[in-house]
């Protein structure tokens, strides 16, 4: 089973969709730069989502530690 966490080998700020694109087998290029056009569209909603997720989500060397 798969699990949700931050990347600490594919990030550029926290790691977040570096995991989503471990997760989903998506081209984490892809993700940033969906990323960029929601937070223009969405008026700073999904940067919220973001750092929420950073704060929320553990890092794979944790989920490792378990």
């Amino acid at each position: 089973m798969k699990k949700l966490y931050r990347s600490t080998q594919d990030h550029q700020m926290s790691g977040v969709l570096g995991g989503l694109s471990e997760l989903y087998n998506i081209d984490v290029s892809l993700l940033r730069i969906s990323m960029v056009v929601l937070c223009f569209f969405t008026g700073g909603f999904a940067l919220l989502l973001y750092i929420a997720a950073a704060i929320i989500m553990p890092t794979d060397q944790e989920i490792k530690k378990l």
